[in-house]
């Protein structure tokens, strides 16, 4: 017997497991619901599977139903098909990284196994996070049942599925904040504080390249606390109070910043 697989909101995660699903997860995808019927007839194209429906009311019973939309649509999508169609035995789970599978009580109320499956990866471009998704890993939470069934099909599309813990799953999210955007920002701060000291910003991005690249690796090959270097590192905190003078001097925000990653750096420092 197929498994069939229903998709609601469709947007770049939606499209890429959709059809990742449908060519190697063992699903047929079944129906594809947007809040547009244009944007779900793209949904279906991209994924070469499925019909584009409007209303809840036209989708049918599937053994899986994947709501691929923002976090703030989550509860009243679920709601909204936990109303419209029968969910006992199915699985219903969402792709939000900040809010856990809790979010489905209605479906699991109306007798459905729920769980929640996060990539993590940008799908800035999803034609080729399709081509490249090999590798990928999953943050999965939810009902065992459920991740029984889905763990195996995120496997076979070559995703490695990590259990988390649901109730630390904001944590859970604000790590990839650290890990991507705080750590755009801290760049930001070094590039313009070479420019303050007279170097060109395209000059200033290639001197600080090899120090963030080298940094990062050896996070990654050592871990935080051997990869640290500078002057915190070595306890030279006169240093560092001179620093964060002519910082603060130069740019009050950017001073600020510099004050606050002083003690968690120093606490890294004494796990070396």
């Amino acid at each position: 017997m197929v498994a069939t697989l229903n998709l609601i909101g469709a947007g770049h995660v939606g499209r890429v497991l959709g059809r990742l699903l449908a060519a190697q997860g063992g699903y047929t995808v079944q129906q594809v619901l947007t809040r547009s019927a244009s944007s779900a007839r793209q949904a279906v194209a991209f994924i070469g599977a499925g019909a584009a429906v409007e209303r809840y009311d036209q989708l049918q019973p599937a053994a899986v139903h994947v709501l691929a939309v923002g976090d703030d649509q989550i509860v009243p999508a679920c709601a909204a098909l936990a109303e419209a169609v029968p969910l006992a035995g199915s699985i219903v789970f969402h792709c939000s990284g900040a809010l856990a599978s809790t979010q489905l009580q209605a479906a699991r109320d109306a007798g459905a196994w729920v769980a929640s499956v996060h990539p993590i990866r940008s799908f800035a471009d999803p034609a080729a996070v399709a081509a490249q998704f090999a590798g990928t890993f999953c943050g999965i939470e939810g009902d065992a049942a459920a991740l029984a069934v889905l763990t195996p099909a995120l496997e076979a599309i070559g995703a490695q599925p990590v259990p988390i813990d649901a109730s630390a799953k904001t944590v859970y999210h604000a790590a990839a904040v650290f890990a991507s955007n705080y750590l755009v920002t801290v760049l930001d701060a070094a590039l313009r504080a070479y420019q303050a000291a007279g170097i060109p910003e395209p000059v200033a991005r290639r001197m600080a390249q090899p120090l963030a690249t080298e940094s990062m690796a050896n996070v990654f090959r050592l871990g935080a606390a051997a990869a640290l270097s500078g002057p915190v590192a070595r306890g030279d905190m006169v240093t560092v109070e001179r620093q964060q003078r002519a910082v603060t001097q130069w740019d009050a925000a950017t001073g600020e910043l510099y004050r606050a990653l002083v003690a968690p750096t120093a606490d890294l420092a004494r796990r070396k």
